[in-house]
């Protein structure tokens, strides 16, 4: 363990083994530090905070504040859960949950969190998220793994956000993104899948031409959006990965979807 003489951490604080905290950082009294976690300087740890073996946190981040929640009750015990292996870069900001929301914020393993990105209270980020600069995350968002969200974007409290999906930059995103799917603008809408990012991601060029032609089924102008699932999960029940497209936009009938323009 390497703690600078600058740096101010709790004794009460759970520091686990070759955990590096630099100049000029501040470690409240109910953080946990995992194996390997470094602090590089001037970060505020506080709050009922983990973070996971091997993350770095840069410089003038802030994980585990309050939730910007005006009916948050500041006495009650809520969490800021941080993943494995996450590089979390200057400025970012990260808050704990409310008791309405399940008291917890979750963030997953080997995750990207570019300068001045934010996530909010009560989301839940998977693995291998990439945000890019100042991309900001409303309350309760839920980011599934492999999601790239453009810089300056903003997204809606309550919104879904599928895997493999990919968001624009400076696009706001008010309805749900389905799963490998590709939005931008403001209002976000749906421009078709996320071509670039499952290529990348080594889908096999079979798989990606049967979600094409699912995603053509699902949003041409023929009948109902009820009816064109139902075509599709008729022709590529198979499909695990058009499945779960399908029960995504099924899942919560309360929610809309980006779709493309008309």
């Amino acid at each position: 363990m390497s703690i600078h003489p600058s740096a101010i951490v709790s004794e009460q604080a759970k520091i686990g083994a070759n955990v590096v905290i630099g100049p000029w950082c501040v470690v409240g009294h109910d953080v946990v530090l995992g194996d390997g976690v470094e602090l590089v300087s001037h970060v505020v740890i506080t709050g009922y905070t983990e973070i996971g073996a091997g993350s770095v946190v840069h410089p003038f981040a802030v994980l585990g504040g309050h939730p910007q929640h005006l009916a948050h009750d500041k006495s009650a015990v809520t969490r800021l859960i941080v993943g494995e292996r996450n590089q979390i870069r200057e400025h970012v900001t990260m808050h704990t949950g409310t008791v309405k929301g399940g008291s917890v914020t979750r963030v997953g393993n080997d995750c990207l969190f570019m300068v001045g990105s934010h996530v909010a209270h009560d989301c839940i980020v998977g693995n291998n998220v990439v945000m890019a600069n100042n991309a900001s995350l409303g309350g309760h968002v839920q980011v599934g793994e492999y999601v790239f969200l453009g810089g300056l974007c903003g997204i809606h409290q309550f919104a879904r956000i599928g895997r493999y999906s990919f968001v624009g930059g400076a696009a706001m995103v008010t309805k749900d993104v389905i799963p490998y799917g590709s939005v931008w603008g403001n209002h976000a809408r749906l421009e078709g899948l996320n071509l670039v990012g499952l290529k990348r991601r080594g889908f096999s060029r079979d798989l990606i031409l049967s979600l094409r032609t699912a995603y053509r089924m699902m949003f041409a102008d023929e009948g109902t959006l009820q009816e064109r699932l139902d075509d599709v999960l008729e022709n590529f029940s198979e499909v695990p990965q058009i499945v779960e497209i399908v029960n995504f936009i099924r899942e919560d009938s309360n929610r809309p979807i980006c779709l493309p323009v008309e």
